[in-house]
């Protein structure tokens, strides 16, 4: 469905600016935050829209990659844009020894004409799965839950709980029917996209299906997952789960601007979020929507510098022991080569970390590490249209700088995830056996 373009004079060409990276997170506004996105109806612009400037950010300025590959990458996202019809992207990348590259491109609010920012808040979706199983294992870590125990052990009323494990639940590999692809649960969303949902909810639109298939037997992408595991947090620690993040997670890494939100609110500044998942299919700003149904599994707020600090510490386990990262990073198959899934964090041709997307906002928050690279991609729009917004950025950018490591999902993007939530049944399994460790 085409939408209307921000008006823009018709000899302006697309235009970038430089975006200096935030490094200096104590001079910016805004601290621990909370999520989502909102009423207001925006338009996306189509695809020969014009992009406007982007907008600089506070912070000092590091050493650029090469002007070549500065002119490549902003030559590739901006054809990906115009191509696909992407309102605004941030993209960072920082690469020891070769230098960084932090840029956005394009409008935050398609409505006013405000450029896209790198120190705007952003929901990030299912990157919010990287955190809730870095909460179990520090869990793990403390010897108050086990991952080989069943599910039965800590929580009451889930169907097969006996023979499904912590592990099974964290590598996607428990069979439990996904909240998400409940056409009634998706009926329910469209139709009031501000309702709040309490987790158990969620669970009882999943339960009243069967299960997928014997747990430990195939790969399938759930949500259901993800929340059983942030109740079981919540439980074993007597702790709400935003709190816990907060205290153990984020507390720790200085992610000052990162926060598992209790209500609908997203913190300033904040770019709008464009989404179809609407019940007649028009593009409308989601910023403001309540990302309750999302919680574990998909609700946290964060930005682009507190991402670029995450990434690396995802992948390097430093809120881990080493033996439980190592548990971690033992990816099974999912079906598609090149990419494996461990235990809430995938390995896409050797990129370790996770995608995101909810409606109005489409994230990648990722590290290289035979590289020491980080990748970070915020897209303001999950419209999609050609294929997955942030998909489609990630493989511009590193066919330009780690060719033989591409970032490439198939589609729908997230990983097993029907796209837009559309319920569609387009789920994608692997038939790899679960690996016992």
């Amino acid at each position: 469905m085409s939408a209307t373009p921000a008006p823009t004079p018709e000899s302006s060409a697309p235009h970038v600016r430089h975006v200096p990276h935030a490094a200096r997170r104590a001079l910016r506004a805004g601290a621990a935050a909370l999520l989502l996105f909102v009423a207001g109806v925006g338009a996306a612009p189509h695809a020969g829209a014009a992009l406007a400037p982007a907008g600089l950010s506070p912070g000092l300025v590091s050493r650029d990659l090469d002007p070549a590959t500065v002119a490549r990458l902003d030559a590739a996202i901006t054809a990906a844009m115009k191509k696909g019809g992407i309102p605004g992207v941030t993209v960072g990348l920082w690469m020891p020894g070769r230098g960084d590259y932090v840029k956005s491109f394009g409008l935050a609010d398609t409505a006013s004409g405000a450029p896209m920012k790198t120190d705007l808040h952003t929901r990030i979706g299912s990157v919010t799965k990287t955190f809730t199983v870095t909460a179990l294992l520090q869990l793990v870590d403390q010897g108050r839950v086990r991952l080989d125990a069943p599910v039965s052990t800590y929580l009451d009323g889930v169907p097969g709980g006996e023979k499904i494990t912590l592990r099974q639940l964290a590598a996607m590999r428990s069979g439990l029917y996904d909240y998400t692809s409940d056409p009634k649960f998706l009926d329910s969303l469209r139709a009031d996209p501000h309702r709040s949902f309490t987790p158990r909810q969620l669970l009882d639109y999943a339960f009243a299906h069967p299960a997928n298939f014997a747990p430990g037997a195939k790969w399938e992408y759930s949500n259901t997952n993800i929340v059983l595991l942030g109740l079981i947090i919540e439980k074993i620690s007597g702790q709400p789960l935003h709190t816990f993040l907060q205290q153990h997670v984020f507390e720790p890494l200085k992610l000052t601007s990162t926060a598992l939100p209790t209500g609908a609110a997203l913190p300033e500044p904040h770019a709008q979020g464009y989404t179809a998942f609407t019940p007649d299919g028009a593009v409308t700003a989601a910023t403001t929507w309540n990302p309750s149904w999302a919680w574990a599994a998909g609700a946290v707020v964060s930005d682009l510098d507190d991402l670029h600090t995450w990434a690396p510490a995802l992948a390097d386990g430093r809120l881990l022991t080493p033996a439980t990262q190592a548990q971690r990073l033992r990816t099974g198959p999912v079906g598609v080569p090149g990419i494996s899934y461990g235990l809430g964090i995938a390995d896409v041709n050797g990129w370790l970390g996770h995608n995101g997307e909810l409606p109005g906002y489409e994230t990648i928050t990722a590290q290289l590490p035979q590289q020491r690279a980080t990748l970070v991609v915020l897209i303001n729009s999950d419209v999609d249209r050609g294929g997955s917004y942030s998909t489609t950025i990630g493989r511009a950018v590193t066919e330009i700088v780690t060719p033989d490591h591409l970032w490439s999902l198939p589609s729908p993007s997230q990983i097993g995830e029907n796209q837009n939530g559309n319920g569609d049944g387009n789920r994608k399994q692997g038939d790899g056996q679960q690996d016992g460790h």
